[in-house]
This record gives structure tokens, sequence and C-alpha cells, in this order.
């Protein structure tokens, strides 16, 4: 999915370029993005993989004004947001479009109850007493955290911490909500936590979803669009098909593959047959394959 012509699309980025102050005086600065062009629908759910240090994060603090209004460095290009660039726009004026999710849940709470934290961003937009009660039970209820709301956020596990900063942004019903390594550091539980939410922001909702991840088997089961990044560069740009089904590229990248893909590129006997990318595929996919 791509934005329809004539339609202002969610996110629009042109020749964004950044780059980092030095840490040591006298020392160039860091070139993190070089060139990102990229736009993205509403309503479409697009992935983000690249290996470490390849800007993944940076692209993402690029999107809700932190960078370039929060940090130092150097910005070249624009990003709009609904056709508001961001340059011109404080980042609490951006927050109200776009919520960001980090990878490490405890950098956003700090209140001494589940209830508050997710009523503080509400305060900070003078929103109702009445309808902050409001969004925080459906924000709650959203992610099954109801029965947390008077926990102390620092007595949770990590699964739940992360479900905690996701109903904070959900509170705050921003048309774009990203999600930057969401499952970062946590156990199978927490990780299987987190997804269930993703599936159900997925199918259940209209918002715009960005997420930076390395499970590339919930890539492939949850993106509308992956996007590479490779040393501050796009590189591809496709469909979870068309992305893993570029094995040896992505391999050569350090970009993880979903290991059904994997074992069927190994196996394979005829280029022409398209790969699976998902469990649900693959039984049927080894059953035809003599």
């Amino acid at each position: 999915m791509k934005p329809d012509e004539g339609k202002t699309p969610a996110i629009s980025i042109k020749g964004l370029n950044f780059a980092y102050p030095s840490v040591a005086a006298g020392q160039k600065m860091v070139q993190i993005l070089k060139g990102i062009d990229l736009e993205i629908a509403q309503g479409e759910f697009v992935s983000i993989m690249g290996p470490t240090g390849a800007g993944k994060t940076t692209l993402c603090l690029a999107l809700n004004g932190i960078i370039p209004h929060s940090t130092g460095g150097r910005i070249g290009g624009n990003v709009e947001i609904f056709g508001k660039n961001t340059k011109e726009y404080k980042t609490k004026d951006l927050a109200k479009h776009v919520g960001i999710v980090f990878q490490d849940p405890e950098t956003q709470l700090f209140t001494m109850s589940v209830e508050d934290e997710v009523a503080f961003a509400l305060e900070c937009l003078s929103i109702e007493k009445s309808e902050m009660e409001d969004r925080i039970t459906e924000a709650m209820r959203y992610v099954g955290i109801e029965q947390l709301r008077k926990r102390s956020p620092m007595h949770l596990s990590g699964g739940q911490k992360q479900r905690v900063a996701i109903a904070a942004i959900l509170a705050m019903d921003p048309e774009i909500i990203i999600l930057d390594e969401p499952t970062s550091g946590l156990d199978p539980i927490g990780t299987r936590e987190v997804f269930r939410v993703v599936d159900e922001l997925r199918s259940r909702s209209d918002k715009t979803i960005i997420m930076v991840e390395h499970e590339s088997e919930q890539i492939a089961r949850f993106s509308d669009r992956v996007i590479v990044l490779e040393d501050g560069i796009l590189t591809m740009e496709g469909s979870p098909r068309e992305i893993f089904s570029a094995v040896e590229e992505l391999k050569n990248a350090g970009v993880s593959i979903p290991q059904v893909t994997e074992l069927a590129y190994a196996v394979r006997n005829s280029a022409d047959r398209p790969l699976p990318i998902i469990l649900d595929e693959a039984i049927p996919w080894f059953s035809r394959n003599p």
C-alpha cells in the first residue's frame, strides 16, 4: 500500500540526511542517514529492518520531531507528517499525531502507578477529566493491563512494562504509532504479550504503524511493506514476500530471514516457486516440494 495519488500521505520523507555531533572535539560529525526518500500511507503497516547502526532509531526520532528539535546534529531534507514539516512544528505539537514506543520501556516510565503513567500525557494535553478517564480505561483494556491499574510500573515484568508504554501512547490517540524494537530484551512470554497487542493494532485499528524489529517471522506476518536500511541508506523496499524472497541480499546485509523461508530456499529445486514466508505456508509448500 502506497499513498493514493492526490492524497496527502501520513508521512513524506524527501532527501533526509542527518549527522550527529562528534563525541570528541575537532572530529567530523557522524553521518547516520543519507538521502532517505519514503512515503507512508495512512493506515499502512511498515516495518524497518537493518543491521545494528543502520540508522533505524535515528529515522524513527526524525518522525516525531525529536530530531531536529531535541538533539544536536545537522539535518538536511524534509520530513512531513500529514503535510506538516517537522522543522516548523514543536515536538509537543507533533505528539498529537505521532506516538513512539522505545525498545526500553523503563526510559518512558516514571510515575507511581500504571494509571498515572497512562494519564500523564493526557494531562499535558489538557484533556478533560471525564474524557481522560475513558481514554485510560480503553487503552488499558486494549493492551490487557486493566488488572495492573494501581500497580507500580517498576514492579512489573518486561512485557507488562512495554504494554504500559503502548497504552500510554494509545491513550493519546495519535494517527501514527512507532514501535522501535518493542520486544528487544524481552523473554519469550513478554515478546508474545507485545506481539499480541501489535496484532490487535494491525487488525482492529486504522492507525499508521511503523515497527523496527528483527523478528522476521513477525514482520512477514504483520507488514504491508518492509524497508531495509544499510549504513543510513534505504537499499530495499517492497512487500514482505518481495523482500524475504531476496535471501542472499538479506544475508549479505546482515538482516534476519524467516526460518521457513531460509529452509525452503536451501531445498527448493525450482526458482519459479515462490518461497513461504510464514509458517502457515510452509506445510503445503514442503508437501509439494519433491
